[in-house]
């Protein structure tokens, strides 16, 4: 009987951790949601951070679409010309990049070099006690440092997504037009008649905000509950990448049921 109720014990205790550990990152959104305000009364801070979280993933995020995009062709176009339907391969490219690939692969790439980066900087704040002389004099981290990280990120992550989408378009043109033979006027009208604007372009803008909060969430909070060591910046850098993939993953099943199957 000992044992049984240690095993669950055991077992247990992870997602007794998770849980705790998600209550209070719940808390601290509430906590930069109550001191956005303050932040973005500054905006030379939100902005500088966008020029960190954005600008400076813009050329990643221009030759990950563009590659992206002409594999999606190669690969469509083999597939399609089986059945006949090769000139149909605009629709495929662009349905593909503007409802899934686009945000998706945008926040994973966003993660992996913003998240990571701003944790590690956060961590880094913290270890040095930079966050803690603000305390001494008078100034809220959360409000100074925390925040405008949050929204620079919120903002920068839906314009990546667009960015990626459009590069992957370039790319599948790229490849089914000039290097394929298909005819320019039915690729680009074939697209333009297929994409819904509402449907199709909103809600991949709307899965890029979702995948924005998250990943953004996660990196400051990993960041600032970094233990001060080179070892806890490390391993809450880590955490950054790993648990922003898994979420977006996750949400990017969770919105798609909602928007596309109409759970």
């Amino acid at each position: 009987m000992n044992f049984l109720v240690e095993s669950i014990s055991r077992f247990g205790r992870p997602l007794t951790n998770s849980l705790i550990k998600l209550g209070f990152a719940c808390r601290f959104l509430l906590a930069i949601l109550r001191h956005s305000a303050t932040a973005l009364l500054r905006p030379h801070l939100t902005l500088r951070e966008i020029w960190f979280a954005g600008v400076l993933s813009v050329l990643i995020i221009t030759v990950s679409g563009l590659f992206v995009g002409m594999v999606l062709a190669l690969q469509g176009y083999d597939t399609l010309q089986r059945f006949g339907a090769s000139s149909s391969l605009g629709i495929l490219v662009a349905l593909s990049l503007v409802r899934e690939l686009g945000p998706v692969v945008a926040g994973l790439l966003f993660a992996s070099r913003a998240g990571s980066a701003i944790t590690a900087e956060i961590g880094l704040m913290k270890t040095t006690e930079q966050l803690a002389a603000m305390e001494m004099m008078a100034v809220n981290p959360i409000a100074r440092v925390v925040a405008p990280r949050f929204w620079g990120g919120v903002i920068s992550m839906p314009l990546l997504a667009a960015i990626f989408s459009a590069m992957g378009i370039l790319g599948g043109y790229l490849i089914g037009v000039q290097l394929l033979g298909l005819d320019s006027g039915s690729f680009w009208s074939q697209m333009q008649g297929a994409v819904d604007f509402r449907l199709d372009v909103m809600n991949g803008v709307i899965k890029s905000v979702f995948f924005g909060v998250a990943v953004s969430l996660i990196a400051v909070f990993e960041g600032y509950d970094a233990p001060p060591t080179a070892e806890g910046i490390s391993s809450a850098t880590t955490r950054t990448v790993v648990t922003s993939a898994l979420t977006i993953l996750a949400l990017d099943f969770i919105l798609t049921a909602f928007m596309f199957r109409g759970v």
